[in-house]
C-alpha cells in the first residue's frame, strides 16, 4: 500500500489582524492570545487541537475595570500579551501603553472568568512569564541606552502574593539590532533559552535566540544567525516575521508561531500582522530554527497531530442571539446606550452618538476583522434620518483618518446613499445616489488591491465608490507619521456627527462571504 502523503496546511492560520501571538499547551489542547491594541473586549484567545485549525473562544480582558482604552489612540492600548499555565491557572500578562503599564489576569479556563489586573510596573513592553521547576520568571524588554535599543530585563514573581519578587535587572542587551523586544525563557535540557525579536515589527523583523546554563546568564548567541527573517527575501510573499513563541507537542516536537505580513500592490499590507506557524528543528548543538533555516512558506507540512477542524462560522449572523458574536469588537470601551440586540428583536440597533468615524473615541460602531483579501460583506439596514446630520452604514477601517465608508444620510430631497474617503485626516466625498423607501442592503466586495462599495434597493444595485487598499495600508499610514500596528475592519455604525441621534438604525443582518484569502 502506498503511504498517504503528509498532510499539509496553509500560512497564515489565524488571518487578520493578530498580531504577537503567544501560545500554551495545556494537554492535548493549545490556546493561543495575539494583541488588541484600542479594541475591546481585549486580547482575543483561541483555541486549537491540532496547531492549524483555531476558533475564536472570546476575549481575556471582557470588562471595562480589566481594560478602559476609552483615552487610547489608534494602536494605543494593549500591546503584546503572553499566555502561560502553570499546572492550575491560566496567565495573560501584557502591557496597557497608555494605562498602568504591565498586568496579568489569571483564570482557571481559558474562556474565563479572568480576573481584575495584577499590576506589575510602568517599565517596558513586551512581559512575559515562565513557570520553569517552581519559579516563576518574570522577562520583558526596557531602558536601553538610546529609545531604538532596549535591553532585555528579568527578575521573578510570586504569583500567589501578587508581586513581583526580585525586580527585573538587564541581562541580555540583544545582539545590536533596533528594538529587542517580545523575550521569552525556555528550559530545555541543561540550557536555558532566550528568544526575542529584533529589527523592529515591518521589513527587517527577526527573531534572536540566545543561551545559558543559568536563568540570567551570561548568554551566548546562536552561531547559525537569526532563527526567523524574511529581511533578504524581498519578492516573498511573507514579510515582516518574528515575535515568535514556541510551543512542544505531546511527542515532543517543537513548534512556533509568530507574526508575518503578506504584501500586496508592491510593498503594501493592510490585512494587518497575522499569525503563522511553522516547524521548530533543533541542530546536534542544541539549537533551533524556525521552519527551513529561518524561513517559511505559505504552505508546509502539517504537525503529526490528527486533524481537527471546528465547525465553520455561519457566514451571515442574524443578530438573533442575546450576545454578539466573539468576532464583534468596538472601538475602545463601548458607551451602553450606543447599541442593542434587544431593542428591536432579531436585529443590531446602533443608536448614532455625536462621534463618527473620524472621532478619537468610541463611536456606535461593531466590527470585525477582515480576514480574507477576497470577500464580500453585506448588511440590511433600516433608517429613516430625521435630520441632515444623521447617518448610518458599512465602513471598512484602519484609523480615525484612514477609512472609507459608505453611508445613508438625508440629503435636501431625502433619504441618499453616498460614498466618501478619509485619507491622511482629509475627507472626500464621492457619488451620491438617491433612496426608494424602505430597507437597504449595503455592499462591500474587496479584492487584494481594490475595496468597492454598492448599495441596493429592491432590484437595483448601484456601485457608488472604490478605493485602492493599498491607500489605507500599514506603509500608507505610516508614511504619514502615523504608528500603525493593527490592520483593516469591517464595520456597521451610526452617527449624529455632532448631537445624538433621534433615529435609530436597525441592521437586520451582516454577512461576510470570503473569497480568495
Amino acid at each position: 500500500m502506498t503511504p498517504a502523503a503528509p498532510k499539509r496546511f496553509r500560512n497564515p492560520v489565524i488571518s487578520g489582524f493578530n498580531p504577537d501571538p503567544s501560545i500554551c499547551r495545556v494537554g492535548n489542547d493549545f490556546y493561543l492570545v495575539t494583541s488588541s491594541f484600542e479594541y475591546f473586549p481585549g486580547v482575543p484567545i483561541y483555541h486549537s487541537k491540532d496547531l492549524v485549525h483555531w476558533r475564536l473562544l472570546g476575549h481575556v480582558l471582557s470588562r471595562q475595570s480589566q481594560l478602559d482604552v476609552r483615552k487610547s489612540k489608534s494602536s494605543g492600548g494593549i500591546y503584546a500579551p503572553t499566555l502561560r499555565h502553570d499546572g492550575k491557572l491560566f496567565y495573560m500578562v501584557t502591557t496597557h501603553i497608555d494605562g498602568g503599564g504591565n498586568f496579568y489576569v489569571t483564570a482557571e479556563r481559558p474562556e474565563g472568568p479572568w480576573s481584575e489586573p495584577i499590576w506589575l510596573d510602568r517599565d517596558g513592553i513586551d512581559p512575559s512569564f515562565s513557570f520553569i521547576d517552581g519559579t516563576a520568571y518574570y522577562t520583558r524588554n526596557g531602558k536601553g541606552s538610546d529609545f531604538d535599543h532596549p535591553l532585555i530585563y528579568q527578575g521573578t514573581l510570586e504569583p500567589k502574593a501578587q508581586k513581583i519578587n526580585v525586580r527585573p535587572e538587564p541581562i541580555w542587551p540583544g545582539t545590536g539590532g533596533v528594538w529587542p523586544e517580545a523575550p521569552h525563557l525556555y528550559q530545555r535540557g541543561e540550557y536555558f533559552y532566550l528568544m526575542h525579536a529584533e529589527g523592529g515589527t515591518s521589513y527587517d523583523h527577526s527573531e534572536i535566540m540566545v543561551r545559558s546554563k543559568a536563568p540570567f546568564g551570561p548568554f551566548e548567541v546562536c552561531p547559525h544567525g537569526p532563527i526567523l527573517g524574511h529581511r533578504a527575501r524581498k519578492d516573498h510573499p511573507i514579510q515582516a516575521t518574528g515575535h515568535a513563541d514556541l510551543v512542544d507537542l505531546p511527542n515532543g516536537d517543537t513548534w512556533a508561531v509568530f507574526l508575518g505580513i503578506r504584501p500586496k500592490s508592491g510593498r503594501h499590507h493592510h490585512l494587518g500582522r497575522e499569525t503563522f506557524l511553522a516547524p521548530v528543528t533543533w541542530t546536534k548543538d542544541g539549537w533551533p530554527s524556525i521552519g527551513n533555516g529561518g524561513h517559511v512558506e505559505l504552505e508546509m507540512q502539517a504537525p503529526a497531530l490528527e486533524s481537527a477542524p471546528f465547525p465553520a462560522v455561519p457566514a451571515r449572523d442574524d443578530f438573533d442571539s442575546p450576545e454578539l458574536a466573539p468576532s464583534w469588537i468596538f472601538v475602545r470601551n463601548p458607551n451602553p446606550k450606543d447599541w442593542s440586540l434587544s431593542a428591536r428583536r432579531g436585529h443590531l440597533r446602533l443608536n448614532g452618538s455625536e462621534l463618527g468615524l473620524d472621532d478619537v473615541g468610541s463611536p456606535a460602531l461593531v466590527a470585525r476583522r477582515q480576514q480574507h483579501f477576497e470577500f464580500r460583506a453585506r448588511a440590511r439596514l433600516e433608517l429613516e434620518p430625521n435630520g441632515s446630520n444623521e447617518e448610518a452604514g458599512l465602513a471598512v477601517r484602519q484609523s480615525e483618518d484612514f477609512h472609507a465608508a459608505l453611508s445613508v444620510s438625508r440629503g435636501v430631497s431625502g433619504r441618499e446613499a453616498k460614498f466618501r474617503t478619509r485619507l491622511d485626516g482629509k475627507t472626500t466625498f464621492g457619488m451620491t445616489t438617491p433612496l426608494e423607501p424602505g430597507p437597504v442592503e449595503l455592499e462591500l466586495a474587496a479584492t487584494a488591491t481594490t475595496y468597492e462599495f454598492f448599495v441596493g434597493t429592491g432590484t437595483k444595485r448601484i456601485p457608488l465608490g472604490k478605493l485602492e487598499t493599498k491607500e489605507i495600508s500599514t506603509e500608507k499610514i505610516w508614511n504619514n507619521k502615523h504608528a500603525h500596528f493593527t490592520g483593516a475592519l469591517v464595520a456597521l455604525y451610526a452617527s449624529g456627527n455632532g448631537k445624538r441621534s433621534s433615529a435609530p438604525a436597525d441592521f437586520d443582518w451582516f454577512e461576510y462571504v470570503p473569497g480568495a484569502s
